[in-house]
């Protein structure tokens, strides 16, 4: 049966503190044990040598006056906490016995009266009448100096073993006590720890840091962690690819990301608390990523954020890739459906032999395309966004709407600061709200009017519409991502993204009713001012 963490860490507790009390009762009852013997040898050896410097009972005892000497240690004793005094006379023989009378006369045992006779005083353990005792032994002096008899003061070990005994049961009570108490912490503390875990095993966390290090590496993404004071807790190697940071990730770890990002808006504490944000676009390092950023919460109290963020370079090689593809795909089917219309009605008339009016029609249809072919060709440079206006003129054609080209719209050379997708998006999400506005007003469909046009200055798109236009109350939110007065689809992204590309790069976006419907949106976007993020660099 295997135990829980929880069980084994209480087992582990127990045991710990069971051994570490065992150790300290045992050390405590050898000390308190010396420190008694010591005690009691100095008080037996006090209360020794005052009785050997009783006048009286040194003459009683000179005088070897054995009733004398009994009336006075009779009443001596009395206050004595000693398990036995002994007098003795000069050649060792028993003069008064406090615990046994009839000992008077008889030898003194012990051994250990030679070097009292002597004149010295001794503490000795040795085995007497009563037993094995801790004594002090005095001789007693005559007034000319010699040795006339002996006094021994002694406590029976076997009453200094209660008297430790005793106090080491007061002391084992409470250590009891106390181990219960720490039984009780042990397992509330095992406990909120198996919580704090999540109730989990250690092998099983461990399994689990092995499993989030494998899928950190393996996600194409940049992936940062970082603490609520903005320090890097977690970086994957394709967040360091992405930076062009070559440290490995236990050096960054604890760094503050502003050393490892230069500051941008993205990480303005104000936001970061405010609230989470998908797919931002930011400069990270000079290099232009898609952001996200979510908060870490635990018990309603932040800890920090999780920051991911992939190339918007390469998400742009594939958007731009997906919507050439689609939109090969729309004017194919554009075109087939136009194709099939015109050749139904140019077999009707050939099967009604007009052949005059069937040469004109075909003269006709195709002088329209030419021209709107030779317009775009001679005023734009890029056969992308060429390719764009003709798709977005044939499917406004298909809704019923016609699309407008103001004479003066020209793009010779790339634009500065914008790469040629975005360029695209703008102008393609700007064409289909114009198309689309206009198709769900009422008929008959007003004209679109498109300029495009890039000067020394500032490159100037304006599309106007006759559709149902914008009211006030949405024109102030009308940037904001999700937000559409569309009824179907998936809409809400298209102007976000034409603020995001825009404001990035300095430029302004103006919005305006078109009398007597419809809307004007208007964006400027200045050739050399700096991008947003660069200013937000430099400062």
């Amino acid at each position: 049966m295997k135990l829980s963490f929880q069980i084994k860490l209480f087992i582990s507790l127990v045991a710990f503190f069971s051994i570490l009390f065992a150790l300290l009762g045992s050390y405590y009852y050898v000390d308190v044990g010396r420190q008694l013997y010591q005690e009691m040898s100095a008080r037996a050896k006090i209360q020794s040598e005052q009785i050997a410097l009783i006048p009286t009972l040194r003459q009683d005892v000179q005088d070897k006056d054995i009733n004398a000497i009994n009336t006075f240690m009779q009443k001596l004793v009395k206050h004595s906490d000693a398990s036995f005094i002994v007098i003795g006379d000069d050649h060792a023989m028993h003069l008064y016995h406090s615990a046994f009378a009839n000992r008077v006369g008889t030898r003194l045992v012990g051994g250990d009266n030679a070097e009292v006779l002597a004149g010295k005083s001794i503490i000795t353990i040795r085995k007497g009448g009563l037993g094995i005792s801790l004594r002090s032994k005095v001789p007693i002096f005559s007034d000319d100096g010699k040795v006339i008899g002996i006094v021994s003061v002694g406590y029976l070990t076997s009453y200094l073993d209660t008297i430790t005994v005793n106090k080491m049961v007061n002391i084992l009570i409470a250590a009891v006590l106390l181990l219960i108490a720490l039984f009780v912490f042990s397992w509330f503390f095992t406990r909120s720890i198996k919580k704090q875990i999540f109730s989990l095993e250690p092998r099983e966390i461990g399994l689990l840091v092995r499993q989030q290090k494998a899928m950190m590496e393996s996600i194409y993404e940049g992936v940062i962690a970082i603490d609520k004071n903005l320090n890097i807790e977690v970086i994957n190697q394709a967040a360091r690819k992405l930076l062009g940071v070559s440290q490995s990730t236990r050096r960054l770890r604890g760094l503050p990301i502003n050393e490892l990002i230069a500051p941008v808006p993205f990480f303005d504490p104000q936001l970061m608390l405010a609230k989470d944000t998908h797919d931002e676009v930011c400069h990270f390092n000079q290099r232009t990523v898609l952001a996200s950023r979510v908060r870490i919460m635990l018990e309603a109290s932040l800890q920090g954020w999780v920051i991911t963020f992939r190339d918007r370079n390469e998400i742009d090689s594939l958007s731009a890739q997906l919507s050439q593809v689609k939109r090969y795909v729309d004017n194919l089917r554009i075109m087939r459906h136009e194709q099939l219309n015109r050749m139904a009605t140019l077999s009707g008339l050939l099967h009604m032999g007009r052949y005059d009016e069937a040469i004109r029609y075909i003269q006709a249809q195709s002088e329209h395309a030419q021209e709107l072919l030779d317009f775009l060709s001679a005023r734009f440079n890029s056969p992308t966004l060429c390719g764009l206006l003709l798709g977005k003129t044939a499917r406004a054609r298909e809704k019923g709407v016609e699309l407008v080209f103001d004479p003066a719209c020209g793009i010779d050379k790339p634009v500065p600061n914008l790469t040629e997708s975005d360029v695209i998006s703008i102008i393609g999400n700007l064409l289909d709200n114009a198309i689309e506005a206009t198709q769900r007003a009422p008929l008959p469909h007003e004209p679109v009017e498109v300029l495009i046009l890039l000067n020394d200055r500032e490159l100037i798109i304006e599309v106007a519409d006759h559709g149902i236009g914008i009211s006030p109350e949405l024109r102030e939110h009308i940037f904001e991502r999700g937000l559409t007065t569309k009824t179907d689809g998936d809409h809400g992204i298209g102007l976000y993204l034409i603020d995001s590309y825009v404001t990035r790069v300095g430029g302004t976006i103006e919005v305006a009713d078109n009398p007597p419907r419809g809307a004007i949106f208007s964006v400027f976007i200045p050739v050399n001012a700096p991008a947003r993020d660069e200013l937000c660099n430099q400062h």
